[in-house]
């Protein structure tokens, strides 16, 4: 896991910073509504996508055992649709987010990791990668989940603390481009590693 651990972090970074439905609505609630009434959100986010995780990893710890051989189709079956994912990204168009009424609370917020298929891709494309055939799968679902929580508080963290600016410079169309193409690139360069 020592060697995966920079390249899981990097995808953690690209894939928590990306423009998805939980940062959308974090930025547009901050915006709305402050930083410190969006904390509640941002907490269920964190801690409903961990456990997200860790059911799915330890679910997948059957699965491996039992077909250890296709442990290296799911890896790169995750691989390529993570490629066509930053594909998605490179050529998102610029869209904003709808005003809420209310800020979202922590119990919707972590309910809403088990329908958000941003987060289910995010999950299974790391365990799917970052996992190993006859390694610990427990301890490495268990890493997993950590760095892919603290990426994911410290991104939403980062978008709620600049709500306004952010929504203002990525409001232009060729920024937003520019953004998402980085990031897209970023993704598939965090990849590489997994690959060779």
């Amino acid at each position: 896991m020592r060697e995966t651990l920079a390249p899981l972090v990097l995808f953690a970074a690209v894939m928590s910073l990306t423009p998805g439905p939980n940062v959308v609505m974090v930025t547009a609630s901050a915006a709305n509504f402050g930083f410190r009434r969006v904390i509640p959100h941002m907490l269920g986010i964190t801690l409903g996508f961990a456990i997200m995780v860790v059911t799915v990893g330890l679910g997948l710890l059957g699965f491996v055992h039992a077909a250890p051989h296709l442990h290296a189709l799911i890896k790169y079956a995750g691989v390529v649709y993570l490629l066509y994912l930053a594909w998605r990204i490179a050529r998102a168009d610029a869209h904003g987010a709808a005003p809420l009424a209310r800020p979202i609370g922590f119990i919707e917020a972590a309910l809403f990791q088990w329908i958000n298929p941003k987060g289910w891709v995010f999950a299974l494309g790391a365990l799917a990668t970052y996992t190993t055939v006859g390694g610990d799968l427990m301890r490495e679902t268990s890493i997993i989940a950590v760095v892919l929580a603290t990426a994911c508080l410290g991104s939403v963290a980062i978008w709620a603390g600049f709500g306004m600016v952010i929504g203002r410079f990525l409001g232009n169309p060729r920024i937003r481009r520019a953004f998402n193409r980085t990031m897209a690139a970023l993704l598939a360069l965090s990849l590489v590693p997994v690959v060779w």
